[in-house]
């Protein structure tokens, strides 16, 4: 595709505006022959340090805020036109993917995966094409705008042709709503879970982080809104947005029996059976089933293909069902993690919890005592080990934690990860619960900047066996 059809809004001379691009990279190390590489500012990087980099690659020209002499024609804009033009020619290089699919995009602070996943989930159930784009699919929970549109355009080209719907859920982070990674999207509906301490170190305040959310669900970005009502940021939300509105409360589900094989209970009057296990799982499933309802399928349709949806890898997912119970789950923060020993405190109340778990380095440092003080009091064992500690010192991230340790329970720290879980699985007995918290379907363990092999549920099953 020639330049000048991707940039239809920016004069370029006649030489420029027949330049042909193959794709578009804002990571120099990802350029190649006819890529357009877009300069964009990073957080301890400006973009235009590396498009002498770019076009040793093979970058055909650049698109910068400034001018620049790499050698290739650049086309220079402003800066605040930057991100939403990015997005504009991502979405166009590979033919527009969004414009044949309805869109769901989904944040808050827990249950982005599990309601997007269940979302493609259902809407595969009731014959349609469904997929989701999030934290199991990609490096990031919402990819940069190029690595998006690839990623969509190529699910849109295996979606099957004769399906009548095709619905991509997608997961909308606090980061991408802030650095414009959906500039361009507008959604069908645009969900919303809960908020809770996350991502401070970012942020830096509550308010801050919660008006990042909230730029998802006005007219420009989505059509309609289905939002959590049991969270104080929800009902501020609801009152907030202009968009139709669908409030779901778990209220919406009567008679709720769960166990470590299943759920049923009762939505808009008819009986839903699936196998997803836990308080918090009720939660996101009557999200995605308040999701497909507003998309315009029937209640009966939604709850017959809530029969069919399976867990979410890594989300209260049960490992091994035997004397000693053992779950894995991704929980990060101290509420999710608050929610997940509630639920299996629940679900096995004849035994005790024993939780592994530890936190992520180079990541929001203020809410490592809160999950000391959660982990300490929700369980009868705590063993705080090491998470990804990138480039802190482990030790460190521990102490942090332990800080605010509960006084009274009982709490081990073991900073190497399978020697912690190895702990927890010697010290549990017949009925007990060995809760894994933290990396969920995570499959490897950040230690500085070596990435090795690690999968909480591998190695808790080599540990049994």
């Amino acid at each position: 595709m020639q330049l000048g059809d991707l940039l239809d809004d920016v004069t370029l001379d006649v030489a420029t505006s027949s330049i042909e691009i193959r794709d578009v990279q804002i990571d120099s190390r990802q350029c190649g022959e006819g890529s357009l590489f877009f300069a964009l500012p990073g957080s301890s990087a400006h973009g235009a340090r590396y498009a002498s980099d770019a076009v040793e690659r093979g970058a055909a020209a650049v698109v910068a805020s400034e001018p620049l002499s790499p050698g290739v024609p650049v086309v220079v804009v402003p800066a605040s036109q930057l991100q939403a033009l990015v997005a504009h020619v991502s979405a166009a290089v590979v033919g527009n993917p969004e414009t044949s699919v309805e869109l769901v995009g989904v944040t808050g602070t827990n249950g982005k995966t599990s309601v997007t996943t269940l979302v493609a989930q259902l809407a595969r159930a009731l014959q349609w094409n469904g997929a989701s784009i999030g934290t199991l699919t990609s490096e990031r929970t919402t990819p940069s705008a190029p690595e998006l549109f690839r990623t969509m355009a190529h699910l849109v080209g295996a979606f099957e042709a004769h399906r009548s719907r095709s619905v991509i859920a997608l997961e909308v982070s606090s980061h991408a709503l802030d650095q414009g990674r959906v500039e361009g999207l507008r959604f069908a509906v645009a969900a919303f879970t809960n908020l809770s301490h996350d991502h401070l170190d970012y942020h830096l305040s509550m308010e801050e982080y919660f008006l990042a959310k909230a730029r998802l669900f006005t007219a420009e970005h989505a059509q309609r809104a289905v939002i959590w009502g049991d969270d104080p940021y929800g009902e501020r939300l609801a009152a907030m947005t202009t968009l139709p509105t669908s409030l779901v409360r778990r209220a919406d589900a009567d008679d709720v029996n769960s166990s470590l094989v299943g759920t049923t209970f009762f939505w808009r009057g008819h009986l839903v059976n699936t196998a997803l296990i836990g308080d918090f799982n009720v939660d996101n499933a009557l999200m995605a089933m308040t999701i497909l309802s507003t998309l315009g399928a029937s209640d009966e349709d939604v709850v017959a293909a809530m029969s069919e949806v399976e867990g979410v890898p890594g989300r209260l997912e049960v490992v091994n069902a035997g004397d000693v119970i053992v779950i894995v789950d991704y929980a990060h923060t101290p509420e999710g993690l608050r929610r997940l020993l509630g639920s299996v405190r629940a679900l096995a109340p004849q035994g005790r919890v024993i939780t592994v778990f530890g936190c992520g380095g180079d990541r929001d440092r203020a809410k490592r005592p809160e999950m000391g003080t959660v982990a300490s009091t929700c369980s009868d064992l705590t063993i705080v080990t090491s998470d990804n500690p990138r480039s802190e010192a482990p030790d460190a991230i521990m102490d942090a934690i332990m800080s605010g340790v509960a006084p009274g329970p009982d709490v081990r720290r073991i900073v190497d990860r399978r020697e912690a879980i190895a702990e927890a699985i010697h010290s549990a007995a017949r009925g007990d619960v060995v809760v894994i918290a933290g990396k969920g379907h995570e499959a490897t363990q950040i230690i500085g900047d070596v990435v090795v092999p690690f999968d909480d549920r591998v190695v808790a099953l080599e540990l049994l066996r």
